[in-house]
């Protein structure tokens, strides 16, 4: 940024701060004025009005110098049109007074934004720190993910493959069979992971960097159902959606990313084979999207950490290897970044996840 471009602003800023006190006094004026003409009696209340004028000048321009020099000016003011002998300064009590008065008011206004607005950077300091804490503890968690989770399917592979390579002749066909399916469900937990790693390369700064459009919420429903059946061929879904069209503004690669991610754990974690249900539920004001599964539900353990990229299973084991925890922590960063709410819970047969959308 060059010289021109930082000395503009600022030129501005005065500019507007001059401008607004020139119009500040000059209404004080024109109303004291028109006051004298109704009430004529009324006079002494004339101060209170160019009072009321400085603090306003004080609270909305950038400097301490606007404020006095408009209760300079007001002082003047008062006793030459509103002071007798009228149109002559005179200094008497009177005007010492009122110049007190109003060069009090206005350091003591300055005084005060000036510390209001230090309270104010300092909370947004404290948010923006604690927006980069929530971020790089997501990023840790990821990382640990990478480092140590991401080895057992790793292993996995790579163990069955060389057992096939340098024992199958001698091997049955149920033997190879199972191997072969070891293989393929750590191939698929690793290519989910991969597509969340993917979601968490979007994140920029503090927030993640989506792009909104008017999306069919049908369509981002069968989406991700499609999706997953062709990962979970012997997965068992039910989905309810309204009849009617809804448009609802999102990312929709991200969004079906979090009912992809929910119904792998609802698959995964639930310890049951009976229907996982899809529900959509329109309002007036958002779109409310559930999860459920009628399986064992969420340990007490486990909803400490639900969605904090840490979830752990009842035997103290981390789950991150299955993709629980990573997964719901990427769900309420997608859904956090829409401005929406996620939340984990039980309900009398099983577990449910539910995500609301604003529809603004």
């Amino acid at each position: 940024m060059n010289r021109k471009q930082r000395v503009l602003p600022i030129l501005k800023q005065h500019l507007h701060s001059i401008l607004y006190s020139l119009i500040c006094l000059t209404a004080a004026t024109l109303f004291s004025l028109l006051f004298r003409e109704v009430i004529p009696e009324g006079t002494s209340n004339i101060s209170a009005i160019y009072l009321l004028a400085v603090i306003i000048i004080s609270r909305c321009t950038v400097k301490y110098i606007y404020g006095i020099a408009s209760g300079l000016i007001s002082v003047i003011f008062i006793n030459f049109f509103f002071s007798y002998p009228y149109y002559r300064i005179n200094f008497t009590l009177d005007f010492i007074v009122n110049l007190a008065v109003m060069l009090a008011a206005s350091v003591f206004v300055c005084a005060m934004k000036a510390n209001l607005a230090k309270q104010e950077n300092m909370i947004k300091e404290r948010e923006r720190q604690l927006s980069e804490f929530k971020i790089e503890k997501l990023r840790a968690n990821l990382l640990r993910a990478v480092s140590h989770d991401i080895r057992t399917p790793l292993t996995g592979i790579m163990g069955n493959s060389s057992l096939i390579l340098e024992k199958g002749s001698i091997l049955s066909e149920t033997e190879k069979t199972a191997l072969v399916t070891n293989i393929y469900e750590d191939s698929s937990w690793l290519l989910n992971m991969v597509e969340n790693l993917l979601t968490i390369t979007r994140i920029k700064g503090d927030k993640l960097s989506i792009t909104v459009n008017e999306e069919p919420v049908e369509e981002v429903v069968a989406e991700a159902l499609q999706k997953v059946k062709k990962r979970y061929p012997d997965s068992e879904l039910r989905a309810v959606v309204p009849d009617e069209l809804i448009m609802l503004p999102m990312d929709a690669v991200l969004i079906e990313q979090v009912i992809i991610n929910l119904i792998s754990n609802a698959i995964e974690h639930s310890g049951s084979s009976e229907y996982i249900d899809i529900i959509v539920r329109d309002t007036p004001h958002a779109v409310i999207f559930t999860v459920r599964d009628y399986g064992g539900g969420i340990s007490p353990r486990m909803q400490e950490g639900l969605f904090e990229g840490s979830a752990y299973s009842d035997s103290g084991v981390s789950d991150a290897y299955k993709g629980m925890g990573i997964g719901l922590s990427i769900c309420k960063t997608i859904i956090t970044a829409h401005h929406g709410t996620i939340i984990g819970r039980n309900h009398s047969d099983g577990a449910e996840f539910i995500f609301t959308l604003p529809k603004e």
